[in-house]
């Protein structure tokens, strides 16, 4: 039996619908584009699932519980304050992202030319080099909600180590 008491992995994922607007918040970085997205903060959908990964792989629920909806605060929040936040939560725990592997799901906005400085963002605010973060995107080949343009999704994969 492999002792894993110094590594652990959680997933996240994170929907948003399409609404009005000019940009998306992703990865921190504002991207052009001809919609926004509906949403209590910011709704960046990169970093919320990520947050959720983060939670995820040390029980402590999803960022829901940690920043609800029905809070006024978090109006038109800048998730990159929710990702520092859960980064300060698993680090008074004794933990520190090893690795992050995200997965943005959308025909539309074309995310490589962003992905780079998104890397870059969530690096900083981890305190992790950016080679340690992966920001990839995918469509859903015009399948599902993704496909037909009325929301876009992202997934996460991230391991925690032990602090030394």
């Amino acid at each position: 039996m492999h002792d894993t008491s110094n590594i652990r992995i959680g997933q996240g994922i994170d929907v948003h619908v399409f609404a009005e607007g000019d940009h998306l918040m992703l990865g921190g970085v504002r991207v052009p584009h001809d919609r926004g997205v509906e949403a209590h903060s910011d709704g960046d959908v990169v970093l919320h699932a990520l947050c959720d990964a983060m939670l995820g792989a040390l029980a402590m629920g999803d960022i829901g519980r940690h920043f609800p909806p029905s809070d006024p605060q978090w109006k038109g929040a800048d998730s990159r304050s929710f990702l520092r936040h859960c980064n300060n939560l698993i680090g008074e725990k004794g933990w520190k992202v090893g690795n992050a592997d995200i997965t943005v799901i959308c025909e539309r906005p074309k995310v490589g030319p962003h992905a780079d400085a998104m890397r870059a963002l969530i690096a900083a605010d981890l305190g992790i080099e950016a080679d340690a973060v992966s920001v990839k995107a995918t469509t859903s080949e015009k399948l599902g909600f993704t496909g037909r343009g009325e929301g876009i999704a992202a997934q996460a994969v991230v391991l925690l180590a032990r602090n030394a």
